[in-house]
């Protein structure tokens, strides 16, 4: 994406849309500008029929229509920006992202924060750009530390079992998911392929096929991946499979 994210303020508090508006003129990576302020959902939509936008910060609580159900308007426009709620009130998180919601912002807004969900916006504007069709759109979502989020699946480089919980891992960051290995190895097959009892890895991420000495398992093979130096065992039971999708 080139230039600013173009962004549409939807907040019934004036001093709210100005804390907006000064935060996201202090947004750098990536940069963006407000291209219009709305304080209703009917303004909102009046903006959204005159004008593009690539992100929409979006209030829950309004007099009227609320967010949410400005939000279910606008995923049924024809090219539909980017949503990310901004509210004070948490209780509405999981409904949030029910409506795809690239990100949930709690009052008061961090500069961090802000710039966290409008790198998401532009990951998702490419992705949707370069992407296979099947995995845009995926997501799985965290709980961390009392905050919801929702990772892309383009950006997930594995998934290890680890105890109760699943690591997932993207180039960035580790989270944290409570789920089953077996359960997301059937959900998504074209993303991911087993490499070991208790990993998935992206079968874009692949980057190599290697000897590779472990600890507990002696002498065996491990894949390298694209974003991380970390190395993932590849079990022998796997072993030809792997070879297979490198090959492929």
């Amino acid at each position: 994406m080139t230039g600013k994210l173009r962004a549409l303020i939807v907040d019934d508090e004036a001093l709210a849309r100005s804390r907006l508006r000064t935060l996201l003129g202090d947004c750098t990576a990536p940069p963006a500008c407000v291209a219009a302020e709305a304080a209703h959902a009917a303004q909102a939509m009046d903006a959204l029929r005159r004008e593009t936008f690539d992100v929409v910060l979006l209030d829950i609580r309004m007099p009227g229509a609320d967010g949410i159900a400005l939000a279910q308007t606008i995923a049924r426009l024809p090219q539909p920006p980017a949503v990310v709620f901004v509210t004070a009130h948490s209780e509405h998180a999981v409904q949030a992202f029910d409506l795809e919601a690239v990100d949930y912002l709690t009052k008061p807004v961090r500069l961090e924060r802000l710039q966290q969900a409008l790198q998401k916006v532009e990951r998702l504007a490419q992705a949707g750009k370069g992407l296979e069709a099947d995995s845009v759109g995926d997501f799985l979502i965290i709980q961390d530390r009392g905050r919801t989020e929702r990772v892309p699946l383009a950006e997930v480089l594995y998934l290890k079992a680890e105890l109760k919980y699943i690591t997932v891992r993207t180039a960035g960051k580790s989270y944290i998911l409570d789920g089953s290995l077996n359960e997301l190895e059937e959900k998504y097959p074209q993303q991911f392929m087993r490499i070991h009892r208790n990993a998935l890895v992206a079968r874009r991420a692949v980057r190599a096929l290697e000897k590779h000495f472990d600890p507990e398992e002696g002498e065996g093979w491990a894949v390298r991946l694209n974003g991380i130096d970390e190395l993932l065992a590849v079990s022998r039971r796997q072993l030809s499979a792997v070879r297979e999708a490198i090959a492929a």
